[in-house]
């Protein structure tokens, strides 16, 4: 594989995985348990392995068929995200957040592609033949109320009036063996508009829940795009070709034609049931329990040995954790340089803010109130005004990928009293453990200029650092003792 080249090699997640696997990121698990062991197992992989978190594939689970597999970890390196997102493998962060906004700045979507026959067909069930228990679904933390079949899926529902179909990545317990307990955690989700929409017109929601597919249909459902423009389009315009979907037989929804496991089914008004809890994407427990829309199941499409492809949401790092601050630093650094900031140098999100809450811009600043500027844009704009906490402004000579950097730069270059606004009630969402549940949808952001004064920038203490030319120099000369 030329490790320089833009690479969109694969047509399905076995084909992404044989790629995973031949950049030595894939690791096999033998004859786990998937009651608490194959979470638990990733949680310290995550946390306690060395170097590069691989890719986790569970094969031989107790109790289930070989050859019947889980996946987890798809998103957790810089490596494979650029295999999904089709960007070069080996440059740095802040260049793939480049290359990846460069992208969104120019996409020109494409709608996904009609066809007969595709591979999640190889298997259907359904009538009393139907038991979501038959997949190795993984009970993942202690405390969590139930097994989660969807914990990395997309969940595809249909606009009842115009028509427009959204993936959305939204957690689905097991209640038994036909019914699914679908959480979508915020009134401004589109699933949750969809079914709205049809509940209020008496009628059931069609949805199809998709738990393994294309890696990129996850990262396109699991991150905030415009209303009324679906996913199938966003992800078939980064490709530059469309996606494959197959009808499904009951709803008519488009399915990814190569997905690994399809869940078919409808939600009917007042069919509600308590569903949770579970270890969220912020590190804590979501509500104890919610009622929640049941999913009743008519029909399961899967492929021959099927891989379910499943997160551990938690305290960081976590499997969507790197992903989402990838992803949301594109959208911001693109959104605010269309308004007409200029000179902006870099936007990442730390991935000890899980992704959303701690973001950092970069400028070259051009004129009093630059960064001020930068700030109130980058807490506003797509991926910045969803769940955000703290954004912070730093000046160009600051890499915004390096949390040590960004914190000096917070340490030495903001005076509290007058680097630090507050803005209130901003966009928020109903998985924020700091706001009291009658106060959800609401949040604050902290925004934090760490850029020198502007009006002091030519008298500012210079850094003590050697100049690039003379630290090449020391690098050239001494590179067999001190770098060999």
């Amino acid at each position: 594989m030329n490790k320089e080249a833009a690479v969109f090699s694969y047509t399905d997640l076995r084909e992404w995985l044989k790629l995973v696997d031949s950049i030595g990121e894939l690791k096999r698990i033998v004859s786990a348990d998937c009651n608490l062991e194959m979470g638990t197992v990733a949680e310290l992989i995550y946390r306690e392995r060395p170097g590069v978190i691989p890719a986790l594939l569970f094969d031989k689970i107790q109790g289930y068929p070989d050859g019947w597999r889980v996946l987890f970890g798809q998103q957790l390196s810089m490596r494979r995200l650029a295999l999904i997102l089709g960007l070069p493998l080996d440059a740095g962060p802040l260049t793939q957040v480049d290359l990846f906004r460069r992208k969104l700045s120019t996409l020109q979507p494409i709608p996904p592609r009609i066809v007969d026959h595709g591979t999640v067909l190889e298997n259907r069930i359904s009538g009393n033949d139907i038991d979501l228990l038959k997949f190795p679904v993984p009970l993942i933390h202690e405390q969590d109320g139930g097994r989660f079949i969807g914990t990395a899926s997309i969940a595809i529902t249909r606009d009842r009036d115009d028509g427009w179909v959204n993936l959305g990545t939204y957690r689905s317990m097991v209640h038994d063996s036909k019914r699914l307990g679908l959480f979508t955690s915020s009134v401004s989700k589109h699933g949750r508009i969809h079914m709205e929409k049809h509940f209020r017109a008496g009628e059931p929601c069609p949805v199809v829940v998709c738990v393994g597919q294309d890696p990129l249909l996850v990262i396109g459902g699991g991150h905030p795009i415009e209303a009324g423009y679906s996913e199938y389009d966003y992800c078939g315009g980064l490709k530059g070709k469309p996606i494959d979907v197959v009808r499904g037989e009951l709803t008519g929804l488009p399915i990814p034609a190569s997905a690994e496991i399809a869940i078919e089914g409808f939600m009917h008004p007042g069919d509600v049931q308590a569903e949770g809890p579970f270890g969220e994407w912020m590190g804590y427990y979501g509500d104890e329990t919610v009622d929640t829309p049941v999913m009743r199941v008519e029909r399961i499409y899967h492929r021959d040995d099927p891989i379910l492809c499943c997160a551990r949401p938690g305290r960081p790092p976590s499997d969507e954790s790197l992903a989402k601050c990838f992803v949301r630093a594109a959208q911001i650094w693109n959104r605010v340089e269309k308004t007409g900031l200029p000179s902006v140098k870099g936007v990442w999100s730390i991935e000890s803010g899980c992704g959303s809450l701690f973001n950092v811009i970069s400028i070259k600043q051009a004129y009093p109130g630059h960064s001020r500027q930068a700030l109130v844009l980058a807490a506003q704009v797509l991926g910045g005004a969803y769940n955000g906490r703290f954004v912070v402004a730093v000046d160009d000579d600051i890499d915004p990928t390096n949390t040590f950097d960004v914190l000096w730069a917070m340490a030495t270059r903001c005076d509290p009293e007058s680097s630090i606004e507050i803005i209130r009630r901003c966009w928020g969402g109903a998985l924020d453990v700091m706001i009291p549940a009658e106060e959800k949808g609401h949040s604050s952001r902290a925004l934090i200029d760490a850029c020198k004064p502007y009006h002091r920038r030519s008298d500012f203490p210079p850094v003590a650092e050697s100049s690039e030319k003379l630290k090449n120099t020391i690098r050239e000369k001494w590179k067999e003792d001190i770098f060999g």
